[in-house]
């Protein structure tokens, strides 16, 4: 099979999302906001800084001396949004702004809510439009409008009256994954129900998934392996925390297992056992997805559970041949 016959392509997103301490200022700031109200602070200066921050920028100093400033102000500058992208805050144009709020000294950068690229200007008045259910974040602002808009104020009551001391914060990256020439033929073979690695020339260490060169010796590695379904628990970890979007609920066990006849470990789920009973050297096999449900993925194998064999001394983990020990 030629690998150039067929390129794969995937997108991929990371992310979690973790929560952020906000300290006494950033905290005010946000309480201020789930009750509706702006404030800034006021720095050595006798300037209003808004949003607040926690030093002064003039002389370092922390600051904590909060003025109240109006949800009202003037746009200094501002840039048109054309086409919103998934992670803006609205999915039609609109224009990111600084906005100086009355009573403040600084501006403030925030979204516009303007019907198109002509109502924009420098030096027009805005308001805030608060969201209809307020939780301690800069979402609480629901974008600014011009001034004489009309909003119907439905806003719902606040579910704590706590102060803020903490926000969630999500972080996600979008990547576009392409499989080199290795890599592909790898997740070819895997739709096809195979376990294929490759053979260093050198050292003659079987690397699955392939890597299309030796880590230890720098050389490719272009002979193939088809290997089996037995493997060798090298390593485990139980898993207690649950991970966001991952649909396996915790406690599960992760394990870097070595495939008979390979030298390289590779990471996957174990199943069909109790958690307590995973040792090192235990000995696993491959429980697969039915037929039609085989992509180009390392999930077309669901776990590994154990097999009555004989544990492997840990000393002969990698050095497993293909037909048995």
């Amino acid at each position: 099979m030629s690998s150039s016959a067929e390129i794969l392509s995937q997108a991929f997103t990371l992310g979690y999302t973790y929560t952020r301490s906000t300290g006494p200022v950033v905290g005010k700031f946000f309480t201020a906001l789930r009750d509706r109200k702006m404030v800034g602070i006021k720095g050595s200066d006798g300037k209003v800084l808004m949003p607040p921050v926690e030093f002064d920028p003039v002389s370092a100093e922390a600051l904590s001396e909060f003025v109240d400033v109006a949800d009202t102000g003037v746009v200094k500058t501002w840039a048109w949004v054309t086409e919103p992208r998934k992670a803006h805050p609205s999915d039609r144009p609109f224009a990111w702004a600084l906005i100086q709020l009355d009573g403040a000294d600084t501006p403030m950068l925030h979204w516009v809510d303007a019907e198109s690229i002509d109502a924009m200007s420098t030096g027009m008045r805005v308001k805030v439009r608060w969201a209809a259910q307020t939780q301690g974040q800069i979402s609480d602002i629901n974008g600014f409008v011009p001034e004489a808009t009309t909003l119907v104020e439905d806003y719902q009551p606040n579910e704590s009256d706590e102060p803020v001391t903490g926000i969630d914060a999500p972080s996600y990256l979008t990547y576009n994954f392409t499989a080199g020439a290795a890599t592909a033929r790898y997740l070819v073979k895997l739709k096809q129900g195979k376990l294929v690695g490759q053979r260093c020339p050198s050292c003659s260490n079987v690397y699955i998934p392939p890597r299309g060169s030796c880590a230890a010796c720098g050389v490719a590695t272009t002979d193939e392996v088809e290997l089996g379904n037995k493997a060798t628990v090298e390593s485990f970890t139980i898993v207690y925390i649950p991970i966001p979007n991952n649909p396996i609920k915790p406690p599960y066990v992760i394990a870097n297992l070595v495939l008979d006849g390979a030298n390289i470990s590779f990471l996957h789920l174990l199943s069909e056992c109790k958690n307590e009973d995973v040792r090192i050297g235990m000995r696993v096999e491959a429980v697969w997805k039915p037929e039609e449900e085989w992509t180009h993925a390392m999930e077309n194998i669901q776990y590994f559970k154990p097999i009555d064999e004989p544990d492997v001394p840990v000393e002969e983990i990698g050095k497993l041949k293909k037909e048995g020990r």
